[in-house]
């Protein structure tokens, strides 16, 4: 039936129930969309809430926008079909009433999308002859009775149920959340989690609403819940970015999402995600929640369609002079994006170049660098060109809040003084990238700690040492974290135009098994798969280990190996080889470049025999290492590698402690700053900066628990 047929027909019956046909058109106009809107449909519940009566959040809201922009950038979601309720609207009765008016609109086939960022809390069993449960804190928390032992809490149960009870199969629910009090007092980033009153009891609306919910017969097992821990002893965190705050696990979660291809699968992101968020300073380890059977190896189109593309971000604006646009860059690394300087370059698909010239946290503005270049469309995807790094990128230590106040003023004083490109902020009003605090056990004694809050081995100090004797204590630890933090900066495995591959595997005399693979995934096809990866894998102690690297590209590649062994140790492969001059008794080993041809594999170690040196001792530690390949040879690397006095028996070594990582790293910079083709366009910036072309060098980060 047309709609003029249908409105002259019923117009009998509005008249009868005293509805004008205006009235009428006004308050079917959504349904009318609805029914208009392409199979299949996408739809999106998103909450956030940083006020509560008597605590506060910082970075729920700006998960609620990374959520979003995702999903209306990358996945095509339409603006109209997303939901949000921030603040004060996030109350249990709106979010109850948000999934069945909003989500419930959901058909066979459509996309839905549930996320949460706030409060979690365990709430006794006392009122619900049952155990306890997992509850998300809502805004309105206690408003529906004067007496505080009733709480208006969500339970987490019903939120599952009612995401399974659409008929549809194609549901995600992210929680970044927490439930379990924490046992220890909290050093570092803030907590998502909350601490009920063992009286407290959930209001008898919520209890009624679940039993309801649990007659129902017709239930999915297809929902995929993404969690921010997998253990009820994980605490939820957030983090503070240059200009904004957000949930740890949602900006790393959307950020891996941005740079995915069809083939990812959702147990590689989530692996991705966890190597990040130790990054960031946190162990959490995202958790999938699912009934269905092989439900990690599904693919992340089943769930996040159009993932035809990797990219960086995505235009948000084109301003009146048609050549300035608004650039959203959630799909950068965090630990990037802080230092992504001006003068940074990213491309559209369709080619054209836009020059970054200022940037607000996830934000940007960049120019069209051609005149005659076609005007860009808001919402088309960006992908980086050309990594404009500072070289005066410091260390930023955090001082713990516990501290007293003359114990930070006289950190303050030691860092300025005596510690060179180490600066210090109060802890939480600043980014940061440790925390020194003190140990919980003897509050005499100053330590450093990760943002996470765990003690970083071997930086415990004597019962009574003075704050500034501590902070000089800790000199070479900084330069040696420095410099793992410049490394990171050159991680790019979602924008690299160089086809390379890395495989890490265990040996043994009969055969090898993976362990860990990456791949540079610009130059993925979108017909392949990626192997699956554990999130974070465990090597035994004392296995024997070797890198597969293949370069898939039509250049030599140079590459080096550098890590971090329990944010304590810095380590490189150094390829040491003995001369072989006749009548030369003088047989000094020589730093060598390592080289894959094109179409070629390397290993590393790159024999069998020489494998059978590089075992894993114990005792138990957490290694994070980066392998960086390069179009051009690594000199300056190799350069600084030489100049320190490495005895005989380090030259005998594959793999052992580096003597000068900050040097190293520092040279490392300037080699891909060297092997850039775009330099002599930038001579003007290349004093002040390194400039990095994304096609000439490829960073992969390998992370894994020796145990």
């Amino acid at each position: 039936m047309k709609r003029r047929t249908f409105l002259h027909t019923i117009g009998s019956i509005l008249a009868v129930l005293g509805i004008t046909e205006a009235e009428w058109l006004t308050l079917g106009n959504r349904y009318y969309q609805a029914l208009a809107q392409p199979s299949p449909r996408k739809l999106a519940l998103l909450i956030g809430i940083n006020q509560y009566p008597h605590s506060a959040l910082s970075g729920c809201l700006t998960d609620v926008e990374l959520q979003r922009e995702l999903l209306i950038h990358r996945f095509g979601f339409q603006a109209s079909d997303i939901l949000t309720l921030t603040e004060e609207q996030a109350s249990r009765e709106f979010i109850e009433a948000a999934f069945m008016d909003h989500l419930g609109q959901a058909k066979l086939g459509d996309v839905v999308v549930f996320h949460f960022s706030g409060y979690g809390t365990r709430v006794s069993g006392t009122s619900l002859d049952m155990a306890g449960q997992n509850a998300l804190i809502p805004a309105s928390e206690n408003k529906i009775s004067q007496d505080e032992k009733i709480v208006n809490y969500l339970l987490e149960e019903t939120v599952l149920l009612l995401l399974r009870s659409l008929p549809t199969d194609r549901v995600t629910a992210v929680l970044d959340t927490s439930y379990d009090a924490p046992t220890t007092a909290q050093i570092g980033s803030r907590i998502r989690t909350r601490q009920e009153s063992v009286n407290a009891q959930l209001a008898a609306a919520e209890l009624d609403f679940l039993k309801q919910l649990k007659t129902k017969t017709s239930l999915s097992l297809n929902t995929l819940v993404l969690s921010a821990t997998s253990d009820p002893k994980q605490l939820a965190r957030e983090g503070v970015f240059s200009d904004f705050s957000a949930g740890l696990f949602t900006y790393a979660l959307t950020q891996h999402l941005w740079e995915s291809t069809p083939a990812t699968t959702i147990q590689f992101i989530l692996a991705d995600v966890e190597s990040s968020l130790y990054k960031l300073g946190s162990k959490q380890q995202p958790a999938l929640v699912s009934s269905k059977k092989n439900s990690k190896g599904a693919l992340a189109e089943n769930f996040f369609p159009e993932m035809n593309i990797a990219a960086q971000g995505a235009v948000t604006a084109v301003e009146e002079d048609r050549k300035t646009v608004h650039l959203w860059l959630a799909g950068l690394p965090p630990q990037v994006l802080e230092y992504y300087g001006v003068n940074s370059r990213l491309t559209l698909l369709t080619g054209e170049q836009l020059i970054l010239r200022s940037r607000t946290g996830l934000t940007a503005k960049a120019q069209i660098s051609s005149i005659d270049a076609t005007i860009p469309l808001q919402g088309q995807l960006v992908q980086e060109a050309v990594r404009v790094l500072p070289r005066n990128i410091d260390l930023t230590v955090a001082l713990d809040t516990e501290l007293e106040r003359i114990e930070r003023v006289d950190a303050t004083s030691a860092f300025a003084a005596t510690i060179p490109r180490v600066s210090s902020v109060v802890a939480g009003e600043q980014p940061a990238d440790y925390v020194l605090g003190k140990l919980e056990q003897t509050p005499s004694r100053y330590g450093l700690f990760s943002l996470g809050g765990e003690l970083i081995l071997n930086t415990a100090g004597e019962a009574g040492e003075a704050v500034k004797v501590a902070v000089q204590r800790l000199a070479p630890k900084f330069k040696t974290l420095l410099a793992a933090k410049l490394w990171r900066l050159t991680e790019n495995e979602g924008s690299s135009g160089l086809a390379v591959k890395a495989t890490l595997e265990i040996i043994n005399s009969i055969s090898s098994r993976v362990i860990m693979q990456r791949q540079t995934l610009r130059t993925l096809s979108s017909e392949k798969s990626i192997s699956k990866s554990p999130s974070i894998p465990t090597v035994p102690i004392g296995s024997r280990m070797q890198y597969r690297v293949q370069n898939l590209g039509n250049r030599p590649v140079y590459l080096i190996l550098l890590g971090l062994k329990n944010n304590r140790t810095a380590v490189a492969f150094y390829p040491w080889q003995t001369t072989q001059e006749p009548n030369n008794l003088d047989t000094k080993p020589l730093l060598t470049q390592l080289v894959i041809t094109p179409g070629g594999t390397l290993t590393l170690p790159q024999t069998t025999a020489a494998a059978s040196d590089w075992v894993i001792p114990g005792p138990a530690f957490f290694c994070e290492q980066q392998l960086i390949l390069s179009t051009a040879p690594l000199s300056e690397t190799l350069a600084a590698l030489d100049a320190a006095k490495y005895s005989t028996a380090d030259q005998q070594l594959l793999i052992s402690a580096l003597l000068n990582p900050l040097e190293v790293a520092q040279a490392l910079l300037q080699d891909l700053h060297n092997a850039s083709a775009v330099k002599g366009e930038m001579n003007s910036i290349a004093a002040d900066s390194y400039i990095l072309d994304v096609n000439n060098w490829a960073s992969l980060s390998f992370s894994f628990q020796v145990a």
